[in-house]
């Protein structure tokens, strides 16, 4: 491979080799690929490729088919996918999406917002991306980010955060009472294992575009990402629009969890429950369930 320059100066090595703690450091220094770094996942190793390409494949056909009823039955689904940085959004999407018709499920990833769209209601901008019947709108980071990136980088006041609070579950309650089917999912991941990946794109050249400023910014912002994290959970976990929390320690498996719970949402003809089962309860579940509220 030829030379290349590390984004942003290699800031991201620089932290690790500066400021990350020592037993952290250690530990992903001498990690294999496949090993798991946190401690608490349930989980030593990742799981095995054969058999995720297997359950893979057999999902993605369950998706087709509940594709099919939303078409038929002219449903609206809206499915929010947040996390920290590196936590394997994009990635679940991706195999969620992946022979899914696009003109069917559209996936919505909005950058920053324009001087008129700062100007407008929060959460204007989000409601024209909003389905219409038959259709599926996978929102890759939502309104959510005045919940968690906006305040915590100084993007939002306070006040702006607390009208959010106030605002975003009688918004999702007006969704879900209008027929949309609303699913919420948190993709959780460990700080030693979010720091391994941000480590591999830098090293990778075909990865740096997954690198962003506000990655780099964030690198000292754990904690303070914690906390938002509590009191969104806290604030917009409701009976009419809950999160479920998949721990995506290991890829492979949170890809499935998210396969899964979205096909358990769905009430399709034709379902096959000896594939379409419930997400494994390990890593998947409430926010309370998986320490997410501590």
């Amino acid at each position: 491979m030829s030379k290349f320059k590390k984004p942003f100066d290699g800031e991201i090595s620089r932290y690790f080799n500066e400021e990350t703690p020592k037993t952290m450091r250690k530990a992903i220094g001498k990690a294999h690929k496949n090993d798991i770094l946190d401690s608490s996942y349930p989980y030593r190793e990742r799981m095995d490729k054969d058999a995720y390409e297997q359950e893979l494949e057999d999902s993605q056909i369950e998706l087709v088919k509940m594709q099919r009823w939303i078409v038929e039955n002219d449903k609206r689904v809206v499915i929010v996918f947040e996390g920290r940085d590196a936590a394997g959004k994009g990635g679940a999407i991706k195999r969620l999406t992946l022979n899914l018709n696009p003109r069917v499920a559209n996936v919505v990833a909005l950058g920053k917002p324009s001087d008129r769209e700062r100007g407008e209601w929060y959460f204007q901008r989000y409601i024209s991306h909003l389905p219409t019947t038959g259709t599926l709108t996978i929102f890759d980071r939502s309104w959510y980010n005045r919940a968690g990136v906006e305040p915590v980088m100084g993007f939002a006041s306070q006040e702006q955060t607390d009208q959010f609070f106030d605002q975003a579950p009688e918004f999702e309650k007006l969704l879900v009472e209008d027929g949309v089917i609303l699913i919420k999912i948190w993709l959780s991941v460990s700080r030693a294992e979010q720091l391994r990946r941000f480590l591999e794109r830098e090293a990778d050249p075909l990865k740096h575009w997954k690198i962003s400023p506000i990655d780099v910014a964030a690198l000292g912002k754990w904690s303070d990402y914690s906390k938002a994290r509590k009191r969104m959970f806290e604030k917009t976990h409701t009976k009419k629009a809950p999160w479920t929390v998949i721990r995506s320690e290991d890829k492979r498996r949170a890809r499935l969890a998210v396969i899964r719970t979205v096909l358990e949402r769905i009430p399709y003809a034709d379902k096959n429950k000896k594939i379409a089962k419930p997400a494994d309860k390990k890593i998947c579940g409430t926010p309370g369930e998986h320490g997410e509220l501590m």
